[in-house]
């Protein structure tokens, strides 16, 4: 049993006295309500931001549910095979010319992500790799299972992960929304559009197919990492055409938001209270050092500020990605330097935690 872990269960306190069908109609209710007065103001991504807070409020308040992991796993993949169908073949010939650059900005996040958890390893505010795990600017499922096969404590590993992600999504969505000009017309969405049906199929059965090998190919994030990387080939070669309706990304996008606020439940809060601070503290110079790369983007390679900003963001990348493709950006630049971000991390986590925890 971890550290400070109860053995028993504690009675359901607040909204976790309800019903789990009430809680989750209530849920539904509010985040319609959040989501809403988002989208009124014009805030990017208020399909995903509306749901996460409505969330976050539920966990921190006693809420009991939690979205099955099957429906996680198919909101994983539309969401991969939706940013494949906006890959290019574009992005090889900019990437290929500034690859040195780009390769320096990523390791350069996962160095300050990294020297974050060293700091506060050395501070003791959190024992053993768990702080090391909790700052990686990995995508946050991973971390958590690559902390929870190493003896991390996998709550603190997650309280750390998805606040991170709860703040880098927010300032992500504020920086899109005040980088939007109001001479910019604004492209208004038709949720229920006709759908060519052999296309859709085609995008279903691949994306689950390939979510299907990268579990059993034991793939770090497969379920959303293999779909993103198969269908970026087919797209890219011609192969096949994406086809998503808007309605369900809208719907994939609620969840991928409940399924980051409820995480965030009263025990939890009470187990990390003494890493709130430290791990607060990291997030903002992590998000800083991140937009001063941005920076160097934009000065060295001529990109736009918006996708270099989006493209430098520490996760996570299912979070960004539904950001960005709310957003006027280069998608397929922002998707490609945030997958090479997380297969890199992804190969050298493991040793960069037990090196730098050796020295901790």
């Amino acid at each position: 049993m971890k550290p400070d872990q109860p053995s028993t269960p504690s009675a359901p306190v607040g909204i976790g006295r309800l019903a789990s069908a009430l809680q989750w109609l209530l849920l539904a209710l509010v985040s319609l309500v959040f989501t809403v007065v988002l989208e009124l103001i014009g805030i990017p991504a208020g399909l995903l931001i509306g749901p996460m807070f409505a969330a976050v409020l539920f966990g921190m308040n006693g809420s009991t549910i939690r979205l099955p992991k099957q429906v996680y796993f198919c909101v994983q993949f539309i969401l991969a095979m939706m940013i494949a169908g906006a890959m290019t073949p574009g992005m090889l010939g900019t990437f290929s010319g500034n690859w040195p650059l780009f390769l320096s900005v990523i390791l350069s996040v996962i160095a300050v992500s990294t020297l974050c958890g060293w700091v506060i390893t050395r501070m003791r505010i959190l024992p053993g790799t768990t702080a090391i795990w909790g700052s990686s600017a990995g995508a946050a499922s991973t971390m958590l299972m690559m902390a929870d096969a190493y003896g991390a404590d996998a709550r603190l590993v997650a309280f750390m992960q998805y606040l991170r992600v709860i703040f880098v999504a927010s300032t992500a969505t504020m920086v899109a929304h005040l980088w939007v000009t109001g001479t910019e017309a604004e492209t208004a969405i038709v949720w229920f559009e006709p759908v060519s049906i052999l296309p859709f199929l085609a995008t279903l059965a691949v994306g689950l197919g390939a979510a299907f090998a990268g579990r059993m190919l034991r793939v770090p994030a497969g379920a959303f990492l293999m779909p993103f990387l198969v269908g970026a080939v087919l797209n890219v070669s011609g192969v096949m055409t994406t086809e998503l309706p808007q309605w369900l990304l809208a719907l994939c996008y609620g969840l991928l938001g409940w399924n980051i606020g409820l995480g965030f439940t009263r025990s939890i809060l009470a187990h990390a209270r003494r890493a709130l601070v430290p791990t607060v503290i990291s997030i903002v110079v992590l998000i800083s050092f991140s937009g001063l790369l941005a920076l160097l983007l934009i000065k060295v390679a001529g990109i736009d500020p918006l996708t270099a900003y989006l493209a430098t963001s520490p996760g996570g990348l299912d979070s960004i990605a539904v950001i960005a493709a709310s957003s006027n950006v280069d998608l397929s630049f922002v998707m490609a330097l945030q997958s090479a971000r997380l297969m890199i991390i992804t190969m050298i986590g493991p040793a960069l935690a037990r090196f730098v925890a050796d020295r901790a």
